[in-house]
């Protein structure tokens, strides 16, 4: 799966996106999340609060319990503001 990182995600991790494999057990976006917070110390940084983050499976926004199915793009980034 192609992931696609923003802001302050993308700092924190050092990368603005990667391809990873998504593992046998990772159901939902956030099993995946929670699995590719084991995978660097930037990652486990960037993805410490499931509940701040944002998601957007194949540029549809999806909440954490959202299924992977054959999702090929997952966004990830902090909450926005505007003003």
């Amino acid at each position: 799966m192609k992931l696609v990182y923003f802001a302050s995600v993308r700092e924190a991790i050092g990368l603005s996106s990667e391809d990873r494999n998504i593992p046998c057990d990772a159901r939902t976006v956030g099993d995946f999340v929670i699995w590719l917070r084991g995978q660097s110390q930037e990652h486990a940084v960037a993805l410490d609060d499931l509940s701040r983050l944002r998601f957007a499976l194949d540029q549809n926004m999806v909440t954490a319990d959202a299924l992977l199915g054959d999702g090929e793009e997952l966004a990830i980034f902090p909450p926005v503001t505007g003003g």
